[in-house]
């Protein structure tokens, strides 16, 4: 059963009035706190006022940072509940990563849905997010007023037919070298505190040379460092996850996800969005689309997998033009 929401800045405010009693309609307050979700203490934070639109992050293992500050236009047309998921972020971590999985992520998210009085929510996800969207809608979507799926995939086998395709895509030299890391194995090496994470060579490979071209277009991030992701990630959620023979097969408890034969029971207004060159391929968000009833779906120019970033206006008005809906 749910426990009670642990606040650390007092009681949200569900209407997103300014504190300090001043009224004015450019102040956005800003909460944060932890729910207590079913023994697990999950990271929220709450920004702007309107209509609640949760946000779930990527990864598995990234955290909502990465969400700001480009999502902060929404705040003045929707409250935004970003939360970081379990063993992500400030989120509590587990000492048995059996508990990292997709199904007991979907109870969090709709724990803090109930403990936040949320009513029916929007639920926008991106990458990972995405699928952890998916799975909450298949089971909980009387909760929902809308759902946002961005930059995803409904099918573990699909994706790693993508993930080798664009792991092809490398330079020779640099596809070589990264299947020689690979084969070795891509643990326990270097020094002792280097032991749990891939190798420097081998994250700058996959994340550098492997990914980088499908993760912008227009705009890339001046300061993406493929090791900045070495080590913002939570490793050991990762692996339970992903799993541990690189970044070009999923091979972790995430191969159970095969949602493709049940998206046309989603019957919640869809919007699903994609990058024209993202790392989630778009025939994927193609066949959610053609799948979900009704859905709209919009392929955003010149972005890769961090669209966002690379289309901030569109993006963000896409999102709510379809949440005005």
């Amino acid at each position: 059963m749910l426990n009670l929401a642990f606040l650390a800045a007092g009681a949200p405010a569900q209407s997103g009035t300014p504190e300090g009693g001043g009224g004015s309609s450019a102040v956005y307050p800003m909460q944060e706190g932890y729910v207590d979700a079913h023994g697990v203490m999950i990271y929220y934070k709450s920004i702007g006022r309107g209509a609640p639109l949760m946000v779930v992050h990527g990864g598995p293992g990234a955290s909502h940072d990465y969400f700001l500050p480009y999502l902060l236009p929404l705040a003045r047309t929707n409250r935004l509940v970003f939360i970081d998921e379990r063993g992500s972020g400030r989120s509590e971590k587990l000492a048995d990563v059996k508990q990292y999985t997709v199904e007991a992520m979907v109870e969090d998210v709709e724990a803090v849905r109930q403990a936040l009085g949320l009513g029916k929510m929007s639920l926008l996800g991106h990458s990972y997010g995405g699928v952890l969207a998916q799975a909450y809608a298949l089971k909980y979507q009387q909760n929902l007023s809308h759902l946002i799926l961005g930059s995803t995939f409904p099918s573990t086998r699909q994706m790693n037919e993508v993930l080798a395709r664009e792991k092809a895509h490398m330079a020779p030299e640099k596809l070589a070298r990264l299947n020689e890391l690979e084969k070795a194995g891509l643990y326990d090496k270097g020094a002792v505190w280097e032991h749990g994470r891939y190798p420097a060579e081998y994250a700058t490979l996959a994340w550098g040379d492997g990914y980088f071209p499908f993760l912008y277009g227009a705009r890339p991030d001046a300061n993406y460092d493929p090791q900045a992701q070495n080590t913002g990630t939570a490793w050991d959620l990762y692996r339970e996850m992903w799993g541990s023979h690189g970044e070009f097969v999923i091979d972790g408890n995430l191969a159970s996800v095969e949602y493709v034969e049940r998206l046309s029971t989603i019957k919640v207004p869809t919007l699903v969005l994609v990058g024209d060159h993202d790392e989630c391929d778009p025939s994927l968000s193609k066949e959610m689309h053609e799948k979900i009833a009704g859905s709209q779906l919009v392929i955003l120019p010149n972005s890769g997998h961090m669209n966002f970033v690379d289309q901030p206006e569109l993006w963000n008005t896409t999102v709510r033009e379809f949440l005005k809906k």
